[in-house]
Protein backbone atom coordinates (compact mmCIF):
# COMPACT_ATOMS: atom_id res chain seq x y z
CA UNK A 1 0.00 0.00 0.00
CA UNK A 2 2.71 2.77 0.51
CA UNK A 3 4.75 1.81 -2.61
CA UNK A 4 1.67 1.98 -4.10
CA UNK A 5 0.67 5.70 -2.73
CA UNK A 6 4.12 6.74 -3.47
CA UNK A 7 3.64 5.86 -7.07
CA UNK A 8 0.57 7.62 -7.18
CA UNK A 9 2.10 10.79 -5.35
CA UNK A 10 4.94 10.75 -7.94
CA UNK A 11 2.44 10.64 -10.63
CA UNK A 12 0.33 13.64 -9.44
CA UNK A 13 3.33 15.46 -8.48
CA UNK A 14 4.71 14.84 -12.32
CA UNK A 15 1.40 15.37 -13.53
CA UNK A 16 1.20 19.22 -11.72
CA UNK A 17 4.19 20.82 -12.62
CA UNK A 18 3.70 19.70 -15.91
CA UNK A 19 0.12 21.40 -15.92
CA UNK A 20 1.95 24.61 -14.35
CA UNK A 21 4.83 24.39 -17.41
CA UNK A 22 7.38 23.55 -14.24
CA UNK A 23 6.97 27.28 -13.69
CA UNK A 24 5.63 29.39 -10.68
CA UNK A 25 2.44 29.90 -12.19
CA UNK A 26 0.28 27.68 -10.16
CA UNK A 27 1.13 29.78 -7.65
CA UNK A 28 -0.47 32.57 -9.20
CA UNK A 29 0.38 35.83 -10.42
CA UNK A 30 2.44 38.40 -7.68
CA UNK A 31 1.00 40.95 -5.62
CA UNK A 32 0.93 44.66 -7.03
CA UNK A 33 3.61 46.65 -6.51
CA UNK A 34 2.13 49.27 -4.52
CA UNK A 35 0.76 52.89 -5.27
CA UNK A 36 3.62 54.55 -4.20
CA UNK A 37 6.20 53.10 -5.56
CA UNK A 38 4.40 52.89 -8.68
CA UNK A 39 4.11 56.83 -8.51
CA UNK A 40 7.45 56.61 -8.02
CA UNK A 41 8.87 55.01 -11.05
CA UNK A 42 7.24 57.66 -13.16
CA UNK A 43 8.36 61.14 -11.46
CA UNK A 44 10.61 61.81 -13.59
CA UNK A 45 9.99 62.60 -17.24
CA UNK A 46 11.28 60.66 -20.52
CA UNK A 47 13.86 62.68 -22.40
CA UNK A 48 12.14 63.37 -25.94
CA UNK A 49 13.82 61.17 -28.77
CA UNK A 50 15.94 63.37 -30.84
CA UNK A 51 15.57 61.30 -34.28
CA UNK A 52 12.54 59.53 -36.13
CA UNK A 53 11.35 56.58 -34.37
CA UNK A 54 11.32 52.82 -35.22
CA UNK A 55 8.04 51.19 -33.77
CA UNK A 56 6.93 47.80 -33.35
CA UNK A 57 2.07 47.53 -32.38
CA UNK A 58 1.54 44.46 -31.47
CA UNK A 59 -2.47 44.53 -30.48
CA UNK A 60 -5.70 44.50 -32.23
CA UNK A 61 -8.01 46.42 -34.41
CA UNK A 62 -8.27 49.26 -31.70
CA UNK A 63 -4.50 49.78 -33.17
CA UNK A 64 -5.68 48.88 -36.45
CA UNK A 65 -4.05 49.33 -39.75
CA UNK A 66 -4.56 53.54 -40.62
CA UNK A 67 -3.31 54.75 -37.26
CA UNK A 68 -0.25 53.58 -37.11
CA UNK A 69 0.30 55.00 -41.29
CA UNK A 70 -1.32 58.43 -39.37
CA UNK A 71 1.51 58.53 -36.92
CA UNK A 72 4.09 58.01 -39.29
CA UNK A 73 2.63 61.01 -41.31
CA UNK A 74 2.72 63.19 -38.22
CA UNK A 75 5.97 62.32 -37.25
CA UNK A 76 9.23 63.22 -38.74
CA UNK A 77 10.31 61.60 -42.12
CA UNK A 78 11.75 58.96 -41.34
CA UNK A 79 9.79 57.36 -38.95
CA UNK A 80 9.00 53.87 -39.90
CA UNK A 81 7.29 50.82 -38.26
CA UNK A 82 6.06 47.06 -38.25
CA UNK A 83 3.14 45.55 -36.57
CA UNK A 84 0.97 42.30 -36.32
CA UNK A 85 -2.30 42.65 -35.35
CA UNK A 86 -5.24 39.95 -35.13
CA UNK A 87 -9.58 40.34 -34.68
CA UNK A 88 -9.40 40.62 -30.85
CA UNK A 89 -6.28 39.27 -29.84
CA UNK A 90 -4.90 39.15 -26.74
CA UNK A 91 -0.99 39.38 -25.77
CA UNK A 92 -0.97 35.24 -24.90
CA UNK A 93 -2.69 34.26 -28.76
CA UNK A 94 0.27 36.69 -30.00
CA UNK A 95 3.07 35.20 -27.90
CA UNK A 96 2.03 31.27 -28.01
CA UNK A 97 3.01 29.57 -31.38
CA UNK A 98 0.15 26.88 -31.10
CA UNK A 99 -2.85 29.41 -30.34
CA UNK A 100 -4.01 31.21 -33.44
CA UNK A 101 -4.30 34.45 -33.93
CA UNK A 102 -8.20 34.99 -35.33
CA UNK A 103 -8.27 37.39 -38.68
CA UNK A 104 -3.99 36.75 -38.65
CA UNK A 105 -4.28 36.81 -43.14
CA UNK A 106 -6.80 39.67 -43.37
CA UNK A 107 -5.24 42.27 -40.47
CA UNK A 108 -1.30 41.38 -41.37
CA UNK A 109 -1.86 41.66 -45.61
CA UNK A 110 0.62 44.71 -45.79
CA UNK A 111 3.82 45.68 -46.10
CA UNK A 112 4.61 46.42 -42.60
CA UNK A 113 3.79 43.17 -41.21
CA UNK A 114 6.35 41.33 -39.27
CA UNK A 115 6.62 38.60 -36.99
CA UNK A 116 6.56 39.96 -33.34
CA UNK A 117 9.05 37.38 -32.17
CA UNK A 118 11.48 38.25 -35.25
CA UNK A 119 10.82 41.72 -35.05
CA UNK A 120 11.90 42.08 -31.35
CA UNK A 121 15.11 39.60 -32.24
CA UNK A 122 16.41 42.06 -34.47
CA UNK A 123 16.92 44.61 -32.03
CA UNK A 124 15.89 47.29 -34.46
CA UNK A 125 12.96 48.86 -32.67
CA UNK A 126 13.58 52.32 -30.34
CA UNK A 127 9.54 51.85 -29.02
CA UNK A 128 7.71 48.69 -28.50
CA UNK A 129 3.49 48.90 -28.17
CA UNK A 130 1.78 46.50 -26.57
CA UNK A 131 -2.22 46.55 -26.04
CA UNK A 132 -4.49 43.98 -24.39
CA UNK A 133 -7.67 42.37 -26.14
CA UNK A 134 -10.62 44.04 -24.57
CA UNK A 135 -13.33 43.22 -22.59
CA UNK A 136 -10.20 43.80 -20.41
CA UNK A 137 -11.44 41.61 -17.33
CA UNK A 138 -12.19 38.73 -19.20
CA UNK A 139 -8.57 39.32 -20.82
CA UNK A 140 -6.89 39.45 -17.34
CA UNK A 141 -9.07 36.66 -15.53
CA UNK A 142 -8.41 34.01 -18.40
CA UNK A 143 -5.21 35.20 -20.55
CA UNK A 144 -3.15 35.73 -17.76
CA UNK A 145 -2.47 39.51 -18.95
CA UNK A 146 0.12 40.50 -16.60
CA UNK A 147 2.18 36.80 -17.48
CA UNK A 148 2.25 38.08 -21.41
CA UNK A 149 3.08 41.40 -20.81
CA UNK A 150 6.01 40.85 -19.35
CA UNK A 151 7.00 38.13 -22.03
CA UNK A 152 6.48 40.52 -24.32
CA UNK A 153 8.60 43.59 -22.27
CA UNK A 154 11.26 41.11 -21.77
CA UNK A 155 11.82 40.34 -25.10
CA UNK A 156 11.81 43.71 -26.68
CA UNK A 157 14.45 44.42 -23.83
CA UNK A 158 16.48 41.25 -24.91
CA UNK A 159 16.01 42.50 -28.49
CA UNK A 160 16.91 46.25 -27.35
CA UNK A 161 18.40 47.16 -23.75
CA UNK A 162 17.24 50.74 -24.61
CA UNK A 163 13.90 50.10 -26.09
CA UNK A 164 11.05 51.83 -24.89
CA UNK A 165 7.97 49.48 -23.97
CA UNK A 166 4.39 50.91 -23.87
CA UNK A 167 1.05 49.76 -22.60
CA UNK A 168 -1.50 51.11 -25.09
CA UNK A 169 -5.06 51.86 -22.74
CA UNK A 170 -8.13 50.66 -24.73
CA UNK A 171 -11.87 51.42 -24.44
CA UNK A 172 -15.03 49.08 -24.37
CA UNK A 173 -18.12 48.97 -25.91
CA UNK A 174 -20.14 52.20 -26.40
CA UNK A 175 -23.29 51.08 -25.24
CA UNK A 176 -21.72 49.23 -22.35
CA UNK A 177 -24.18 48.95 -19.63
CA UNK A 178 -22.07 50.19 -16.66
CA UNK A 179 -21.77 53.39 -18.71
CA UNK A 180 -18.96 54.20 -21.40
CA UNK A 181 -17.50 57.44 -19.40
CA UNK A 182 -17.95 55.30 -15.98
CA UNK A 183 -15.83 52.58 -17.24
CA UNK A 184 -13.27 54.70 -18.56
CA UNK A 185 -13.13 57.04 -15.36
CA UNK A 186 -12.56 53.17 -12.92
CA UNK A 187 -10.84 50.85 -15.22
CA UNK A 188 -7.64 52.46 -16.18
CA UNK A 189 -6.59 52.40 -12.28
CA UNK A 190 -8.20 49.22 -11.38
CA UNK A 191 -7.49 46.82 -14.15
CA UNK A 192 -4.73 48.10 -16.54
CA UNK A 193 -3.04 49.56 -14.18
CA UNK A 194 -3.40 47.77 -10.96
CA UNK A 195 -4.32 44.58 -12.72
CA UNK A 196 -1.78 44.19 -15.29
CA UNK A 197 0.49 46.95 -15.05
CA UNK A 198 1.20 46.85 -11.53
CA UNK A 199 1.95 42.96 -11.10
CA UNK A 200 3.55 43.02 -14.28
CA UNK A 201 6.21 45.12 -12.15
CA UNK A 202 6.28 43.61 -9.12
CA UNK A 203 8.41 40.72 -11.24
CA UNK A 204 11.88 40.89 -10.05
CA UNK A 205 12.75 40.47 -13.67
CA UNK A 206 10.86 43.58 -14.86
CA UNK A 207 13.59 46.27 -13.81
CA UNK A 208 12.16 49.52 -15.47
CA UNK A 209 9.22 51.27 -15.73
CA UNK A 210 6.44 49.70 -18.97
CA UNK A 211 4.85 53.37 -19.91
CA UNK A 212 0.85 54.15 -20.93
CA UNK A 213 -0.71 55.46 -23.82
CA UNK A 214 -3.52 56.66 -22.05
CA UNK A 215 -5.96 56.16 -25.68
CA UNK A 216 -9.35 55.77 -23.64
CA UNK A 217 -8.32 59.53 -21.52
CA UNK A 218 -7.99 60.95 -24.20
CA UNK A 219 -11.51 59.32 -25.28
CA UNK A 220 -13.03 60.36 -22.71
CA UNK A 221 -12.04 64.07 -22.18
CA UNK A 222 -11.99 64.59 -25.76
CA UNK A 223 -15.77 63.27 -25.81
CA UNK A 224 -16.58 65.43 -22.78
CA UNK A 225 -15.20 68.28 -24.06
CA UNK A 226 -17.40 68.53 -27.34
CA UNK A 227 -20.02 67.28 -25.50
CA UNK A 228 -20.17 69.97 -23.37
CA UNK A 229 -19.58 72.88 -26.13
CA UNK A 230 -22.69 70.93 -28.19
CA UNK A 231 -20.40 69.86 -31.09
CA UNK A 232 -17.05 70.66 -32.46
CA UNK A 233 -16.88 70.71 -36.22
CA UNK A 234 -17.98 67.50 -38.16
CA UNK A 235 -18.04 65.81 -34.39
CA UNK A 236 -21.08 66.49 -33.00
CA UNK A 237 -21.80 62.98 -31.06
CA UNK A 238 -19.07 60.54 -29.27
CA UNK A 239 -20.27 58.04 -31.76
CA UNK A 240 -19.01 60.62 -34.75
CA UNK A 241 -15.75 59.07 -33.78
CA UNK A 242 -16.65 55.44 -34.10
CA UNK A 243 -17.40 53.32 -36.71
CA UNK A 244 -19.07 50.90 -34.49
CA UNK A 245 -20.06 50.36 -30.87
CA UNK A 246 -16.16 50.04 -30.30
CA UNK A 247 -13.69 50.60 -33.44
CA UNK A 248 -12.69 54.10 -34.17
CA UNK A 249 -13.68 55.31 -37.79
CA UNK A 250 -10.89 57.75 -39.35
CA UNK A 251 -11.49 61.06 -37.05
CA UNK A 252 -10.95 58.18 -34.05
CA UNK A 253 -8.07 57.06 -35.74
CA UNK A 254 -6.59 60.13 -36.03
CA UNK A 255 -6.95 61.32 -32.52
CA UNK A 256 -5.31 57.78 -31.32
CA UNK A 257 -2.40 58.87 -33.72
CA UNK A 258 -1.90 62.03 -32.32
CA UNK A 259 -2.02 60.83 -28.81
CA UNK A 260 0.56 57.98 -29.70
CA UNK A 261 2.57 60.69 -31.08
CA UNK A 262 2.17 62.86 -27.87
CA UNK A 263 3.41 59.94 -25.83
CA UNK A 264 6.31 58.73 -28.00
CA UNK A 265 7.72 61.74 -29.18
CA UNK A 266 7.22 63.61 -26.13
CA UNK A 267 6.22 66.52 -28.31
CA UNK A 268 2.62 69.17 -28.32
CA UNK A 269 1.06 67.29 -31.26
CA UNK A 270 -0.72 71.47 -31.73
CA UNK A 271 -0.31 72.61 -35.32
CA UNK A 272 0.13 68.88 -36.60
CA UNK A 273 -1.45 68.54 -40.58
CA UNK A 274 -5.20 67.30 -40.24
CA UNK A 275 -5.50 65.92 -43.87
CA UNK A 276 -3.94 62.40 -43.74
CA UNK A 277 -4.16 59.63 -46.13
CA UNK A 278 -5.29 55.67 -44.76
CA UNK A 279 -3.24 52.77 -45.44
CA UNK A 280 -4.53 52.53 -48.32
CA UNK A 281 -3.39 55.52 -50.38
CA UNK A 282 -6.66 57.13 -50.13
CA UNK A 283 -7.97 60.23 -47.98
CA UNK A 284 -8.92 59.65 -44.64
CA UNK A 285 -11.80 61.92 -42.79
CA UNK A 286 -10.26 65.42 -42.81
CA UNK A 287 -11.93 66.36 -39.38
CA UNK A 288 -11.18 69.85 -39.91
CA UNK A 289 -9.05 72.59 -38.50
CA UNK A 290 -11.34 72.96 -35.48
CA UNK A 291 -11.78 70.02 -34.53
CA UNK A 292 -7.88 69.10 -34.96
CA UNK A 293 -7.36 71.73 -33.09
CA UNK A 294 -9.28 70.44 -29.99
CA UNK A 295 -8.32 67.50 -30.47
CA UNK A 296 -4.45 68.07 -30.47
CA UNK A 297 -5.32 70.56 -27.36
CA UNK A 298 -6.79 67.41 -25.20
CA UNK A 299 -4.33 65.56 -26.24
CA UNK A 300 -1.48 67.22 -24.84
CA UNK A 301 -3.30 68.04 -21.67
CA UNK A 302 -3.99 64.72 -20.96
CA UNK A 303 -0.83 63.28 -21.82
CA UNK A 304 1.09 66.15 -19.80
CA UNK A 305 -1.46 65.55 -17.06
CA UNK A 306 -0.72 61.44 -16.38
CA UNK A 307 3.18 60.58 -14.95
CA UNK A 308 3.03 57.08 -16.52
CA UNK A 309 2.95 58.49 -20.29
CA UNK A 310 6.50 59.44 -19.38
CA UNK A 311 5.57 62.91 -21.11
CA UNK A 312 6.56 66.26 -19.24
CA UNK A 313 4.80 69.55 -20.34
CA UNK A 314 8.30 71.50 -19.81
Amino acid sequence: MLHRFKRKSTAFLLLLLSACGLTSRCEGPPEPIDKAAFDALYEKPLVPPEAPLRVYHLGHSLVGKDMPVMLAQLAEDGHSFNSQLGWGANLREHWEPDIPVKGFEQENAHAQFRDPHEALASGEYDVVVLTETVEIRDSIKYQDSQEYLRKWAKAAWDGNPEARVYLYETWHQLDDEEGWLARLDRDLGLYWEGEILRRTLAHDDVTRPIYVIPGGQVMAAFVRQFEAAGGIGPIQSRKDLFGDQIHFNDYGAYLMALTHYAVLYGRSPEGLAHALDKTSGTPAADPGPEAARAMQETVWRVVTAYSPSGVSQK
